[in-house]
């Protein structure tokens, strides 16, 4: 104790920085954490937390009756397993990219360029995008029109959609994440690229061989940690890209919270739900760090 008092003596200005996101996540990560007691409350607004009577596990029996929340859960599996599918290897593939350009002005050009939609705000990239693909008005519709191409309902119907929302997801995440791939690829001896130069091997061959297990770590933690978010999805971009007649696809677990809510004053079934998803999500967190463990020795826990 001793020493660890002479430690904290020596090094008090540290520490005091620390206490700022210290609070930060005791006041509004941990202490809103009590108000999950409400979905096992008949919760009344004007009765407050504590004094609402508690009920057990009937809002969570309420919900798996619900048809409509397993029309949010299905959809939110589905974005988030093609999310998964096309999402995920995109910055990989940037970055193997943007990798082998020798042009250095070049590079830095285009990391800045792809990164920059990351820091646009959903609201403002639903607008472009009704600007874009309106069935009526979009320029993209226009274009198409004037070379003889019949208008594509790329908002209206829901397979349409459901492509736009991918590839907007892409567009607006790929640069970011392959700032993570290209310090990840920093890291790699560059004496292996110079034996392989020595041995014959070609550009895709040192790609296969050196850069992609050179990544593997980062790839795996950064897969399990999107495993992990599998039954979570964030609200603003079905909810500024979807609308009515496409319901059926981009109604998910987060617009559902929201409705329940916000709308229609459910506060136990919204709570219910948003435990739900944490707890379901820790279960995919756990059992993938496991099967990784298990056959690549890797994870992150």
């Amino acid at each position: 104790m001793r020493g660890a008092g002479v430690y904290l003596n020596r090094y008090w200005q540290l520490y005091a920085m620390l206490l700022l996101p210290i609070a930060y996540f005791l006041v509004f990560k941990y202490g809103p954490m009590y108000g999950v007691t409400i979905a096992f409350k008949d919760f009344n607004l004007f009765q407050g937390i504590n004094k609402s009577p508690w009920i057990g596990f009937d809002t969570f029996r309420q919900i798996f009756k619900m048809d409509a929340f397993y029309v949010a859960l299905r959809n939110t599996f589905m974005l988030n397993i093609l999310d998964l599918i096309f999402s995920f290897p995109a910055p990989i593939l940037l970055a193997l990219m943007l990798n082998e350009l020798s042009a250095v002005w070049f590079k830095k050009l285009s990391q800045t360029i792809l990164y920059l939609p990351h820091f646009i705000s959903w609201v403002i990239i639903g607008g472009i995008v009704y600007q874009a693909f309106s069935t009526n008005s979009g320029v993209v519709n226009h274009l198409l029109g004037n070379i003889g191409i019949g208008p594509i309902p790329f908002l209206s119907d829901k397979y349409y959609w459901l492509i736009t929302y991918l590839g907007t997801g892409i567009w607006q995440s790929a640069g970011w994440g392959t700032i993570i791939y290209l310090a990840a690829l920093t890291a790699i001896n560059k004496e292996l690229y110079e034996a392989a130069d020595v041995d014959g091997a070609g550009r895709f061959a040192k790609i296969w061989n050196i850069t992609l297990p050179g990544i593997r770590s980062t790839i795996i933690v950064l897969l399990i940690l999107k495993l992990g978010e599998m039954v979570q999805i964030g609200f603003d971009r079905p909810f500024v890209i979807g609308n009515v007649t496409v319901a059926e696809f981009s109604q998910v677990l987060s617009t559902f919270v929201y409705k329940m809510g916000m709308q229609t004053g459910e506060y136990s079934v919204a709570t219910a739900v948003g435990f739900f998803q944490a707890v379901v999500g820790l279960v995919f967190i756990l059992t993938s760090n496991y099967i990784s463990k298990k056959t690549t020795d890797e994870g992150i826990l």
